[in-house]
């Protein structure tokens, strides 16, 4: 007989869960196009009243004009791979009112990336998530367990 074989699997989470994740989290990543070449820098957030507030080290003028950004945010165990993963998209505006620049930039720690210290306000319009969990093969959707068997 043999040890039934592990499948990762990732498994989607309803849009609740997939705030509450998001709200729990602290750091992340804010993934842009500058160039026609995808950017991914790394963020820390805040999500409060609906909003997702982004310190990232990216330039402000680089944001500019920006209609829509992303920003993901995870906690995946090594090396089992697993854990969970969480995608914002929606408007995005830069934080520009000095007040309300400073109360962030107290409560956000970011990282120093020379003048490039950003804090944006994104309305996320979509939430995704995913769970990443390991089954065995019996568990597996569309696998179908073989009997071993003595020919």
């Amino acid at each position: 007989m043999t040890a039934p074989t592990s499948h990762r699997q990732m498994i989607e989470v309803a849009g609740t869960e997939a705030l509450w994740l998001l709200e729990g989290a602290q750091q992340g990543r804010l993934i842009h196009v500058q160039r026609g070449s995808a950017l991914v820098r790394p963020a820390v957030h805040v999500f409060e009243y609906g909003r997702l507030i982004v310190r990232a080290p990216v330039q402000a003028t680089a944001l500019e004009g920006r209609i829509a950004l992303t920003y993901e945010t995870d906690e995946i165990r090594t090396p089992s791979g697993t854990g969970w993963m969480v995608t914002a998209t929606g408007l995005a505006e830069h934080i520009a009112d000095p007040d309300e620049a400073a109360h962030y930039r107290r409560t956000l720690t970011g990282w120093g990336h020379g003048p490039h210290d950003s804090l944006i306000r994104i309305h996320p319009q979509t939430v995704t998530g995913f769970r990443l969990t390991h089954s065995t093969a019996a568990q597996a959707p569309g696998h179908t367990r073989q009997r071993q068997g003595k020919a």
